[in-house]
Order: structure tokens, then C-alpha cells, then sequence
């Protein structure tokens, strides 16, 4: 569609028309209106010198969207740049404005998006529009002043019912705020006297942890001062006894003979607690410093071999410490050795038939030692009260020898002097498999 502008009353003409073309396409009412006033004062000013101007209407289908394009322009000489300061507030009224020179004129391009929800502009009913349209015509400047201010009631009154929505919204975030500020305070005094609580709770953890470090303290010098004063007469005892027994002293009856090796055997397992005992109250008043050096693990396990062989003295018991996947690693060689020779003495004292084993391989740049027996085993509620001290799972005695509970509590504590852990797989009648893993070069501080 293409109007001319020619005086200032054809202003009313083409308001009407726009807002004709825009309820023609399918828009909403307000849309309608937005369009219609953009245009009136788009054509108001480019008249304001005197000019005429030519308005065409071109309704865009691209096939996604659907856009009515309207475009104004006059011959009245190039003042793009005075009409776009002029016209910046009706920018707002529709979804594009450009305004650019054209020849000797100036040319004003406006855009407003048609809904989805209108009908899709089909060539009949583009037909049907342009000849709905060319049998319009346009009322007087009173009508449309008329048709105006009933718009300007319309909005007026669709201000007033947003205010009062906005005043009812206002008063009810209102009332929202004073619930929150009042839960506010409310959640904010039950966290500081939690806060309280938790600082208090603290102070009493600090006493009692102090207090637990200090009978940790008195525990492990009491352990080292009793172990220390009982290794002399202990041994003096086991000494006595072999002089006893010796081919050079008096002979003895078979019954003395007899009562002074009960003697010596009663000493020597009492001696065995006492280093154990000395030994736990070093590591776990932290006496023991590792010397690391290059341990080679074919001469400790060949050592092993030999010192542990005599204690394997049941046939139905394979005893077997196989040759190391890892030759070598950065540790400790005494406090490693003693790790291992306690687990290995704890599996042959409990295995009454099957194998005993021994072997390492490198996992994940750690050295893993496995000791693994097919003894009674033990039950997963006793896998970490087996290493307290003292403690022996119910029900379980060794084949030989006499358990002290001591082995386990100080062979853990060894791992983690070395920078590395011991964990237990264990179930009842299918034997245990203890692990220690140690990393190959010398731990972090």
C-alpha cells in the first residue's frame, strides 16, 4: 500500500491507515496503536518544512517470520542526522527505526513483528487486504481525535489497574519482607546461640584433647619405664636358668630339670612383652626415626627365609616367601623387616594347615607387600579392634607360642612411621591377607 503526504490534515489520513494495515495483518490492538501514533508523528515531522513525503506499507514473509515494513520519505533535502535526534523516542514504539538520506531526501524505515498467532498472509489474503484497503476512507481530523482519546482512556485505565496491581504487589512483598526480616532474626539468634553452643563445645574438645594427649604421654612413659625396669631381672631369670641347666653346674632331677625350663620359657615370653611393650611406647611417643636407606628386597626376604623356617615346623603348612617383583626401595630396612616378620610370625602362630605367603609388586608407583594365610581367619566386625593394643579376637589361640596383642597396633604404627598404611581382608574359616603398601622413594614430610 503507498499513501502521499501532502498538508498537515493528511497526518489523521495516514494514522488511520496505518492502523488499518496493522489490524488487517493480524495484530493486536495495542501493537495497532503503537504502529498508528509511531507513524503520525514520523509523518508530522517530516512535513514541518513544508515538503511532501510518500508512505509505503510491505508486509515481509521470510518464511519464519512475518514483519510489516513501513517506509516514509520525502524530498525535502537530506537532514538524517536533525530527524534522528528528533525521533528517537518513537523508536521505542516499534521494533526497528532507522532513519538514512535518500537522493535529495530523507527516508525513515520502521519494522513491527506480526504475532505468530495471526493468520499467515497467504496471495489470496494479501488480495483480499489490498482490496479491503483501497475501498478505505480515511475520517475527518475529529474522528480520529475521537478514536484518540478513547485509546488514551483505554490505557489510562489499563495504567490504573497496573498501579493498582503494582500497589497491591507492593503491599503484599511488603508483608513478605516483614516475615522474612522477622524469620530472619529469628534463624539469625538460633545460629549464634548455636554458634555458642559450637564454641563451647570446642573449648571442651580442646580440654579433653589436651587431656587425652597427656594419658597418651603418662601411658607411653609408664610402658617404657616399667619395660625398661623389668628387662634387667627378666633377663637375669632366663640367664639363671641356663646356668642352671648348664652341663657344668650340679646336675638336677628330671622334675627340677623340668620346673626350671617353665622357668625359662615363663621368662623368655615375659621378656618377648616387655620388648614389645618397650617397642609400642617408643613408636607411639614418637621415638622412632626412620633411617631411609636403599633397602634390597632379595637379601631381606633371603634373610626372612632363614630366621622364620624354624618357626614353620608343621608339614601341613607351606611356607613360602616368593622372590620379589621389586628389587629395591626407598625405607627403613629395621622397621620394614620388623613389619614383616611380625605379620608373617602372626599368620604362621594361627594357621594350623594350607600356606603362608609372601610377596611384593609394584602397584601405581607404591611397593605392595602381601602376606596372605589360609588360618581361622577373622570375622569383618574385628578387622580394626584386632589392631588395638591388647586385644585378641574371641575365641582365637595361637598354635604356638603366646599371643600378646601387641604385634598388630605396633606393626600399623611402623606402616605409617614409614609413609605408608596396612589394611586387613579377613573372613572366618578362609584365612587373611594383610597389605602394606609403602611408597618406593622417601615420603614427604
Amino acid at each position: 500500500m503507498r499513501q502521499r503526504l501532502r498538508v498537515a490534515q493528511d497526518v489523521f489520513a495516514v494514522r488511520q491507515l496505518g492502523r488499518e494495515v496493522a489490524r488487517a495483518v493480524g495484530m493486536e490492538q495495542q501493537d495497532q496503536t503503537r504502529l498508528a501514533t509511531a507513524l503520525s508523528e514520523v509523518g508530522r515531522v517530516l512535513l514541518a518544512d513544508g515538503s511532501t513525503a510518500d508512505v509505503v506499507f510491505v508486509a515481509d514473509v521470510d518464511g519464519v517470520t512475518t514483519t510489516l515494513r513501513v517506509t516514509v520519505e520525502n524530498s525535502g533535502g537530506s537532514r538524517a542526522a536533525e530527524l534522528g535526534t528528533q525521533l528517537a523516542q518513537v523508536g521505542r514504539l516499534v521494533d526497528t527505526l532507522e532513519v538514512g538520506d535518500a537522493g535529495n531526501g530523507t527516508v525513515v524505515r520502521m519494522a513491527r513483528r506480526i504475532p505468530a498467532s495471526a493468520p499467515p498472509l497467504t496471495p489470496q489474503r494479501m488480495d483480499d487486504i489490498r482490496a479491503r484497503l483501497a475501498n478505505h476512507v480515511p475520517g475527518t481530523p475529529l474522528d480520529e481525535l475521537h478514536v484518540q482519546n478513547e485509546q488514551l482512556i483505554a490505557a489510562l485505565d489499563e495504567v490504573r489497574a497496573q498501579r493498582d496491581d503494582l500497589a497491591r504487589l507492593n503491599a503484599e512483598l511488603e508483608e513478605t519482607n516483614r516475615g522474612v526480616m522477622a524469620l530472619y532474626h529469628q534463624l539469625s539468634d538460633e545460629l549464634e546461640e548455636t554458634n555458642r553452643g559450637v564454641v563451647a563445645l570446642y573449648a571442651e574438645l580442646d580440654e579433653r584433647s589436651l587431656q587425652l594427649r597427656g594419658a597418651s604421654e603418662a601411658k607411653s612413659r609408664f610402658l617404657a619405664n616399667v619395660s625398661h625396669e623389668l628387662r634387667a631381672p627378666v633377663t637375669a631369670i632366663i640367664g639363671l636358668g641356663r646356668l642352671l641347666t648348664d652341663e657344668a653346674s650340679d646336675s638336677l632331677t628330671e622334675e627340677q630339670h623340668r620346673q626350671v625350663d617353665l622357668i625359662r620359657g615363663s621368662a623368655t615370653d615375659l621378656l618377648t612383652l616387655v620388648n614389645d611393650l618397650l617397642d609400642l611406647a617408643k613408636a607411639e611417643a614418637g621415638r622412632v626415626e626412620p633411617r631411609w636407606t636403599d633397602v634390597d628386597l632379595r637379601a631381606m626376604f633371603g634373610q626372612l627365609r632363614g630366621t622364620l623356617r624354624p618357626l614353620a615346623t608343621r608339614p601341613e603348612v607351606d611356607f613360602r616367601i616368593d622372590d620379589p617383583a621389586v628389587a629395591s626401595l626407598r625405607s627403613d630396612e629395621t622397621l620394614l623387616g620388623r613389619v614383616l616378620r611380625n605379620l608373617l610370625t602372626n599368620a604362621l602362630k594361627f594357621t594350623a594347615a594350607g600356606s603362608v605367603r609372601l610377596s611384593v609388586r609394584r602397584v601405581d608407583g607404591d611397593a605392595e607387600f602381601v602376606v596372605a594365610d589360609t588360618g581361622t581367619g577373622i570375622p569383618p566386625e574385628q578387622h580394626e579392634r584386632i589392631f588395638e593394643e591388647f586385644y585378641q579376637v574371641p575365641g582365637s589361640s595361637a598354635l604356638s607360642g603366646r599371643g600378646t596383642g601387641l604385634g598388630l597396633p605396633y606393626a600399623r604404627r611402623l606402616a605409617g612411621i614409614l609413609g605408608g598404611a596396612l589394611r586387613l581382608e579377613s573372613e572366618p574359616g578362609r584365612g587373611s591377607r594383610f597389605t602394606l603398601r609403602l611408597p618406593m622413594t622417601v615420603p614427604a614430610p
